[in-house]
């Protein structure tokens, strides 16, 4: 039930209990005027939404030829967009080597939202010749289906043979044991629908690489460094606190050998 029906309920209650002065009644009629303010907040807000919106749209536009120079610089540098998701923290933990291997040929990232942009956006990866696939873009694109729920659909990728890398399996050394599958390969995402309106890996790409990716190509190596240099101090600090306890049960153990003796 609204607000304003439920409004309207409470003062039809009140007036069946013949209360029509006094401090309930001063309430009642607080409540609907509440109400109607609260309605006009509600239009402003959808008035705001769609004027926001409109602005959203014009500054895409405008950014547009901007990345669109972007990309033609970026196809300079060799290695750039494989750098780049190799020093972002989130993406580089999905990477393996053959991952890093075939995004070694990965020329041009590009993310084009909808002019709708309620509508979802498009995620295109550009490819050079490589010995993976056939495909030279894959996309993967992000909108709402017909019931209004988020989804998406992939380019289906054209593997060569031998060379898919999300169907990686490895034998154990021991005769007689299972094959077990490895860690999914970054390009598993490709193929996974999954809950779109939870894409984290799209999100990050849209929202935090596509806008500015120098920032994470140009992370200096020793950053990389110190955090590993930061990770080995923190295994050997254990390490020390381990030794140290050690000592001291070891010289708690010689004082009691030491008590008994002197008994």
């Amino acid at each position: 039930m609204s607000t304003k029906a439920t409004a309207k309920k409470q003062k039809v209650e009140c007036e069946k209990d013949g209360i029509s002065n006094g401090p309930d009644a001063q309430a009642q009629d607080a409540i609907e005027k509440i109400d109607e303010l609260q309605n006009e907040i509600d239009r402003l807000n959808e008035q705001a939404s769609e004027e926001i919106l409109k602005v959203e749209q014009k500054y895409i536009r405008l950014r547009w030829p901007h990345f669109q120079k972007r990309s033609l610089l970026i196809e300079k540098i060799p290695n750039f967009w494989v750098t780049t998701f190799i020093n972002h923290p989130q993406i580089s933990a999905l990477l393996d080597e053959d991952d890093e291997d075939a995004l070694h040929y990965l020329t041009k990232v590009e993310v084009h939202e909808i002019d709708d942009l309620k509508a979802g956006y498009t995620i295109s990866f550009h490819f050079a010749e490589n010995e993976y696939f056939e495909n030279d873009v894959i996309s993967k694109e992000f909108h709402m289906n017909e019931n209004g729920d988020p989804s998406s659909t992939s380019t289906p990728i054209r593997w060569k043979e031998g060379k898919d890398l999300t169907k990686r399996e490895t034998q154990n050394n021991v005769k007689g044991k299972r094959k077990h599958e490895e860690p999914e390969s970054f390009f598993s995402w490709f193929n996974d629908p999954g809950d779109a309106g939870a894409d984290e890996l799209g999100e990050v790409i849209k929202d935090d690489i596509w806008p500015n990716p120098l920032q994470y190509y140009l992370v200096p190596e020793g950053d990389l460094e110190d955090d590993e240099d930061d990770d080995e101090e923190i295994d050997d600090e254990e390490g020390l606190d381990d030794i140290d306890e050690d000592v001291e049960g070891d010289d708690d153990e010689d004082d009691v050998e030491g008590a008994e003796d002197e008994d």
